[in-house]
């Protein structure tokens, strides 16, 4: 035996938030376009990538940490009014799906 296991370990990123490491598809990353913050779900957009938590109290967290600037190394606040909405969004509808 080679002492290799049959499972293959599975990335993990950081999130900005709340700074708790967590699998990559557990996470959400973010990305800057033209100085706002999108959601960057299927993972494909260009450019440098950050990570949070699909939750609004992470968000909340990053922005008042002014993480977002920092991880994408960039001067100065940056729009994240659209990936709040976009949070928000997908909260309703997990609370309507569950009974």
């Amino acid at each position: 035996m080679s002492g290799r296991t049959q499972a293959r370990a599975c990335p993990e990123r950081t999130c900005v938030g709340c700074r708790e490491r967590a699998a990559k598809n557990e996470l959400l990353r973010i990305v800057v376009i033209e100085g706002t913050c999108v959601p960057d779900r299927r993972g494909t957009l260009p450019g440098r990538g950050a990570y949070v938590h699909p939750a609004l109290v992470c968000l909340d967290l990053a922005v008042r940490r002014r993480a977002f600037p920092r991880a994408f190394r960039l001067q100065g606040p940056l729009d994240t009014a659209e990936l709040r909405g976009n949070l928000e969004e997908a909260e309703t509808v997990a609370e309507q799906a569950t009974p």
